[in-house]
């Protein structure tokens, strides 16, 4: 079981399942969005994922045609990231999970648009652009 919650934590979420896929995105989307070098997203079934508390305090942004960025309207933590060409899996950002849940090898993905003040110290795979399905 994954668990996590926002940084005011008025909304903590659940899910059953495994990781299926572990990624650093360096999109300059995700890095705005995060405001970060990079963000880190955990792949689960959206069947397996539920709210605990405090789905009444989301807010969703329609960040393309394809991405809506979910996130607390209080704090303003980034939850997770949907994809409604790929309904069947969503995003949770990794760094509202509690612990370490187990997860497959990780990757870097957008390498090229980081941010050119990072350096990607790590033996992980890179993709300039999305990975290979």
């Amino acid at each position: 079981m994954i668990h996590g919650h926002c940084e005011c934590g008025l909304v903590s979420f659940e899910a059953d399942c495994e990781i299926s896929d572990f990624s650093h995105c360096h999109c300059s989307q995700c890095r705005r969005l995060h405001g970060a070098a990079f963000a880190t997203f955990a792949e689960v079934e959206t069947k397996k994922f539920h709210y605990v508390i405090g789905e009444d305090k989301i807010k969703v942004y329609a960040s393309s045609d394809d991405y809506d960025r979910v996130f607390c309207g209080t704090c303003g933590s980034n939850i997770l990231v949907l994809t409604k060409s790929y309904p069947d899996y969503l995003y949770l950002s990794m760094g509202l999970v509690d612990g370490n849940p187990d997860h497959p090898k990780e990757y870097h993905q957008f390498v090229g648009s980081k941010a050119p003040w990072h350096e990607i110290t790590d033996d992980a795979e890179q993709y300039e652009g999305a990975p290979p399905e």
